[in-house]
């Protein structure tokens, strides 16, 4: 009876184990693997990494004509994300410029985060960058202030400063601030950007994008 019971309790641990839930965002970084066993990734391309509205920027190359870029946003990741995953998304590549659009989410999943706190996780990811490309071009967009987030700009405001501080005093570093792009000739930001959710992007704000960024494209 016992040794019936022992094989139960192993069973159980085993089948405990093999169903263990994998991280948020794992299958998400096994495409990329796929993606890029497929079709190795070029040496020295712009490599994006961020959130959806890297992930939703599907015809960014179209927006670049001469430049070769990697995609590797992922709907929904924060700073903490990147930081997990941060070596899934650097390892596998030899670029000449990266390029960042995340944190946002970071406050919506959390309304009451503390701007010190994002740009604590932005340094994090730099540095994780650092550590394996110490001299390419660095680059952090400027989080967007998305209407349907509007009770989060006072702290996303906050975050951007911080970073563009911190980024002034970096070498090959750059904040590529969008958000005076996004706003009209009153200081509003434009609705008409923003597709119906308020919060993602319309082909024409990616032209927005492009024209600030443009300049900065190595």
């Amino acid at each position: 009876m016992k040794k019936i019971l022992s094989a139960f309790v192993l069973l159980y641990f085993a089948l405990s184990f093999s169903q263990e839930k994998k991280p948020v965002f794992w299958q998400d970084i096994q495409n990329f693997k796929k993606a890029d066993q497929e079709n190795p990734p070029p040496k020295d391309a712009i490599l994006l990494i961020g959130s959806s509205s890297f992930t939703k920027w599907t015809d960014v190359a179209s927006y670049f004509p001469g430049k070769t870029i990697i995609n590797r946003g992922f709907g929904g990741s924060k700073l903490t994300d990147l930081n997990y995953f941060a070596d899934d998304l650097l390892s596998p590549y030899q670029p000449k410029q990266i390029i960042i659009y995340c944190g946002d989410n970071d406050f919506a999943e959390n309304n009451d985060l503390k701007a010190k706190v994002v740009v604590n996780r932005f340094k994090t990811f730099y540095k994780k960058i650092r550590e394996r490309f110490p001299d390419i071009e660095v680059d952090y967009i400027s989080i967007k202030y998305s209407p349907s987030r509007e009770i989060l700009w006072p702290q996303m405001k906050e975050t951007n400063r911080k970073i563009a501080a911190f980024m002034k005093k970096e070498p090959n570093a750059e904040f590529i601030d969008i958000t005076k792009a996004m706003e009209d000739s009153n200081g509003n930001v434009r609705r008409d950007l923003f597709v119906e959710d308020m919060l993602h992007i319309t082909p024409e704000g990616y032209e927005a994008w492009a024209k600030v960024m443009r300049p900065y494209m190595k």
